[in-house]
């Protein structure tokens, strides 16, 4: 059998780094900090402010970037292409085809007062961008506070020159739109460096205490349109009838006048016709006015009898009964 091999226990030791391979060990930990705070990536989205000493020195576009190391430059980087937004009187914590809100309430946002005294819960949105980096970084401390103190001014503004009607339902596009034009320029007043980009009327609703009182005013109201418009619907049904037919009976009594004149106007024209024939001849006309008054009015008398008034014994020849009782028939 053959022996064991000696052991060397002097490998298991470790050795000592001498000063010049422990300068090197330091410095290349140096050169690689250097490196990594040295550059940086800025996604498509963003833009990176450049602070050297913390003084604003530059705006750098996204890609890899330079900025001098150890902390001589620092970089904050700002979405300036993206679309932010802040909600008001709600939060949404999950968002999705089924999107979750937070059961809290956030009444000391969305508590408001309309200008006709009634109170209105009112909840929306902001949609904005950053369209400057340096003011919105450097300008107004703490941007986004302020922005939000900026929109619940506006809004309650805003909701305070208005009814409560106008509130929840027909001025609600008109208020978005207002609070969107006041709230741009206030920004711009204060250099915050922020565009908004819309404002969106979440909900508005009457205060839960009031909700029951409010449901009955409406349908007050509701009712009191539908008693207008049927009232309104029967004046429409009666009254041109009824004018209608006064202008029917106006214009029949106008025709009626009319025919009565020209009939009145013909019978003159005609009597005094006849007049200027009868001065002409007298006996003729008066001849020819007397025959023909007696055709008009023989025509209604019936069955006539015309014999001499000194022939005698001829009754039983006309049948008189016959006679009187076919006159009495007709």
């Amino acid at each position: 059998m053959q022996d064991d091999m000696p052991i060397d226990l002097n490998k298991f030791i470790p050795r000592r780094f001498s000063p010049r391979n422990l300068r090197w060990v330091v410095l290349g930990f140096f050169l690689l900090i250097v490196l990594f705070s040295s550059f940086f990536t800025v996604d498509p989205e963003e833009v990176g402010v450049i602070l050297r000493f913390g003084k604003f020195n530059r705006v750098v576009n996204p890609g890899l970037n330079f900025k001098l190391p150890l902390g001589i430059e620092q970089v904050y980087k700002v979405p300036v292409e993206r679309q932010l937004k802040l909600e008001f009187g709600f939060r949404t914590e999950e968002a999705g085809v089924r999107t979750r809100y937070s059961t809290r309430s956030f009444q000391e946002e969305s508590l408001m007062l309309t200008g006709d005294l009634n109170a209105a819960e009112v909840e929306w949105i902001v949609q904005f961008r950053v369209k400057d980096p340096y003011k919105f970084l450097f300008r107004v401390r703490n941007t986004i506070q302020t922005f939000r103190d900026i929109n619940e001014a506006v809004m309650r503004e805003v909701i305070g020159d208005r009814t409560v009607n106008e509130v929840l339902t027909i001025g609600r596009q008109e208020i978005a739109d207002a609070v969107t034009q006041k709230l741009q320029k206030l920004c711009d007043q204060y250099e915050t460096g922020i565009k908004v980009d819309q404002v969106v009327l979440q909900d508005v609703n009457p205060p839960d205490p009031v909700k029951p009182a409010f449901n009955e005013v409406n349908e007050a109201q509701q009712e009191k349109e539908k008693l207008i418009n049927q009232a309104w619907a029967e004046y429409n049904r009666v009254i041109p009838k009824a004018k209608g037919e006064a202008l029917r009976i106006i214009e029949e009594a106008r025709g009626y006048a009319l025919a009565r004149v020209n009939r009145a106007r013909g019978e003159a024209a005609r009597f005094e016709a006849i007049f200027r024939e009868y001065v002409k001849a007298r006996e003729v006309t008066r001849q020819r006015i007397y025959l023909e008054t007696m055709e008009e009015v023989l025509q209604k008398v019936g069955k006539k009898l015309i014999i001499d008034e000194k022939a005698t014994g001829i009754l039983p020849l006309f049948q008189m009964d016959r006679t009187v009782k076919s006159g009495e028939t007709k």
